[in-house]
């Protein structure tokens, strides 16, 4: 096992207070730092810096032994390759519209684009490699996001409830049809209107918000204060017509998001922990001056409605350990808060799970020791690495609270259980 420095994406949309905060550095920082990544993707690596071994990226760690690390379960699915990325993101303001491909629409673009003779960093470019990207976040502050689109009856009842005459022909297209292929249509015909279109028809629609909140009795304010928000900074993007059509979805500390292939979203503020598959596939959809190909966004968005409850991945309790459950096989992620004081029973937690582990560590301190080793401490702001060869592990608190969060491969957990349920039981000898 190693300690993990993170590298930190110093993205516009980024807070200059949360990661330094994290990592006990001077607030402000000197720029904006949008996320502290935790993981082996080339564009990112992050370093191994404890004293057990020379400081290397763990991409060079991991292709030293990919089986010895990895484990041979996660290498036969995935590849030699981490197939997670764990980060800390931190939003002070919007990041794009977005969504992500399905494992076949990734695969099928790649090979597409590869054939175009299309270079992988051509900024035209939608499928940088052959892997789909679900993804989850956990908000460790107050968060807010737009994901899925809204059930289009609801919609409709906010178009109405704008009272703005740009609107009506829309209008009529979604209560004439309040299905899929309804929010279909909406949206493609926002996002391709002419830009005359859109600098007319975004400040009517940002003045009828604002008059609805100024009358201070509407079930869509978190909504309209959201439009005019991002109104204010794309004045000139369908996104901001677009962001009519999703769910608003606030987050309280320790509550997930689960965001599949196809789902239409964008973070708008807070501090979360994200852990995603392996990917850099993004089709963008609004409020991004970067290239939208609308033909392939709605070639891969899913429309259909989703309520903000179902994007909420079930948590299930095992101990100190709350695990959210999603269906990604890359992936599984849990939060896990230890006592130091001695004053309560969670003040340590044994770890002998296969696979590649990271430990990223969000509060205090731990300590973590191997069967038969030496601890390591790990800081705020710091990750452990485990690899699927490294022997059992013992976490305790190093501090008066410890919050950590736990990425692991659930294929590496699920095959070894396979191995276990199919061994014959083990005969103890007693005297």
């Amino acid at each position: 096992m190693r300690i993990l420095d993170g590298v930190v994406r110093p993205y516009a949309w980024g807070s200059r207070t949360a990661i330094a905060s994290i990592q006990g550095r001077p607030v402000p920082s000197a720029h904006p730092e949008a996320e502290l990544w935790f993981g082996s993707h080339p564009a990112g690596s992050a370093r191994c810096v404890d004293p057990s071994g020379p400081e290397q990226d763990l991409v060079e760690v991991i292709d030293a032994d990919p089986v010895a690390t990895l484990g041979a379960a996660s290498a036969a699915e995935f590849g030699n390759r981490l197939p997670f990325l764990l980060k800390i993101l931190a939003a002070e303001e919007a990041l794009s519209l977005q969504a992500h491909p399905s494992a076949d629409q990734a695969r099928e673009g790649f090979e597409r684009e590869n054939a175009r003779g299309l270079a992988l960093e051509a900024r035209d470019r939608n499928y940088r490699d052959p892997w789909h990207k679900p993804e989850l976040i956990v908000a460790t502050t107050p968060f807010d996001a737009l994901a899925g689109f809204r059930d289009p009856h609801k919609t409709v009842a906010l178009l109405r409830e704008l009272q703005v005459s740009e609107l009506d022909h829309y209008l009529g297209m979604l209560a004439g049809q309040p299905d899929s292929e309804g929010l279909r249509a909406v949206f493609t015909t926002w996002l391709t209107l002419p830009e005359a279109s859109i600098r007319q028809l975004v400040p009517a629609v940002l003045h009828g918000a604002i008059e609805v909140l100024s009358s201070g009795s509407t079930e869509f304010a978190a909504e309209l204060r959201t439009v005019c928000e991002l109104g204010e900074d794309y004045p000139n993007d369908p996104g901001v017509l677009a962001s009519l059509l999703l769910n608003h979805v606030h987050l309280e500390p320790g509550e997930g998001l689960y965001l599949p292939a196809g789902n239409l979203h964008a973070y708008l503020r807070g501090t979360g922990v994200e852990i995603m598959a392996n990917s850099d596939n993004v089709l963008r959809g609004g409020l991004t001056p970067k290239h939208i190909d609308v033909p392939e966004l709605l070639r891969v968005l899913d429309f259909t409605p989703v309520d903000a409850a179902q994007m909420a991945p079930p948590v299930r309790m095992i101990g100190a350990e709350r695990v959210y459950l999603t269906p990604a096989p890359e992936f599984r992620l849990s939060r896990i808060e230890l006592d130091g004081t001695g004053l309560h029973h969670s003040s340590s937690i044994c770890f002998d799970m296969p696979g590649p582990q990271i430990l990223a560590v969000l509060s205090g301190a731990i300590e973590v020791r191997p069967a038969g080793g030496a601890p390591l401490t790990v800081k705020s702001g710091q990750a452990l690495w485990i690899t699927d060869d490294d022997p059992d592990v013992i976490v305790r608190a190093a501090s008066a609270r410890a919050v950590f969060y736990r990425a692991l491969v659930p294929v590496a957990v699920s095959a070894a259980e396979e191995v276990s349920a199919s061994a014959p039981a083990a005969v103890t000898a007693t005297e």
